[in-house]
């Protein structure tokens, strides 16, 4: 293997408050050396890194790879290959395939797929109810003993409070989070868009963003009784910013995300009724995107997932109601956080990282 001198790239490493251009050596598929200007060894391959970042790799605690199921749309491989090309080393699946992944076997498969490819590592998450049909609680044990990160229904809320409470129960036995798809079925049942003069104006049913809301106080106030760690999905209004800021003030366990597409796009994206806007949480108001801006630059939003979540070309041309939700993300998430967070002067480059 040839050293690879990587020369004049914007060097970050937030562990070591290394934040400056320069050089960066590897040799033997190691770091070697690292800043200023290196002369490198004879023969090795050079790459000119100008206007570029060189960084650890980033990791993605939530996005859809669709396999098994799906391969249509997505497979394992080329979701890790995305995420590599986005400059992500590890991402986190999340568990609704078909069949779900929902138990010992699921969580192995997915893990040897991924290891066939040379790419991203790809973690499990497992389900936290069996079949994601919030009745039963799957076997948290066998799923993280198989190597799942943690327990999530996403794409679907745990609506039975007592379900919640026990799977925050049973996770702290496990050391993993609870991660929940914050959202009050009924508010949100046949909602396509942001609830407000829009969607009334669109003639779309609208979501609330009491939805969300009634949903992250609940989980935060079980976190309290619980001890365990809940973790806060795809975060989308300054309501829930608010929550989770109260939480925290008061020393409970939660944590949250937030999209790309959340602190980059308002709902007036949908106005051409286009489907590629479509997700969710749905898009939210300029309000909601400063105030999740501000949470991520203050901390209260832990950091950026990106829900990448691929539809086949042809499912997305449906009409607006009858599209399913969801955007691609890995390959377009650094770029657009840089834009919506760094550009403006929101956090620097390291804090991003």
């Amino acid at each position: 293997m040839k050293p690879l001198l990587l020369k004049g790239g914007h060097l970050l490493d937030p562990s070591s408050n290394l934040d400056e251009t320069g050089d960066l050596l590897i040799t033997d598929g190691r770091i070697e050396s690292v800043g200023g200007s290196i002369a490198g060894p004879d023969g090795a391959d050079v790459i000119d890194c100008k206007g570029l970042i060189v960084s650890p790799g980033l990791i993605d605690v939530h996005c859809h790879l669709r396999e098994p199921g799906r391969e249509d749309v997505e497979t394992i491989a080329t979701g890790a290959r995305a995420a590599a090309a986005g400059g992500f080393t590890a991402v986190c699946a999340m568990p609704n395939t078909d069949p779900v992944t929902d138990n010992q076997a699921a969580v192995g498969f997915i893990i040897r797929q991924a290891q066939r490819v040379n790419a991203a590592r790809v973690f499990p998450i497992g389900a936290i109810s069996l079949g994601q049909q919030g009745k039963a609680l799957a076997e948290f044990g066998e799923m993280v003993g198989a190597g799942a990160v943690a327990v999530s229904d996403d794409g679907k809320p745990v609506v039975s409070a007592q379900l919640m409470r026990t799977a925050l129960e049973y996770s702290r036995a496990f050391g993993i989070p609870v991660i929940d798809h914050c959202e009050e079925p009924t508010l949100a049942a046949g909602g396509a868009m942001n609830e407000g003069l829009l969607s009334a104006k669109l003639g779309l049913k609208g979501i609330p963003s009491e939805a969300e809301e009634i949903m992250a106080i609940r989980d935060i106030l079980l976190a309290r009784r619980t001890g365990g760690r809940v973790h806060l999905a795809h975060m989308s209004t300054k309501g829930s910013v608010e929550l989770i800021r109260w939480g925290k003030d008061r020393g409970i366990t939660v944590t949250a995300e937030v999209c790309p597409h959340h602190i980059s796009l308002t709902e007036d994206a949908v106005g051409s009724y286009d489907t590629n806007a479509k997700m969710n949480p749905p898009l939210r108001t300029q309000a909601d995107v400063e105030a999740l801006r501000e949470a991520v630059k203050d901390g209260t939003i832990d950091l950026i997932a990106t829900d990448h979540a691929p539809h086949h070309y042809d499912e997305k041309e449906r009409e607006f109601s009858d599209a399913p939700n969801g955007i691609v993300g890995l390959e377009t998430a650094l770029a657009v956080s840089i834009h919506s967070l760094v550009q403006p002067g929101h956090i620097t480059y390291s804090t991003l990282v």
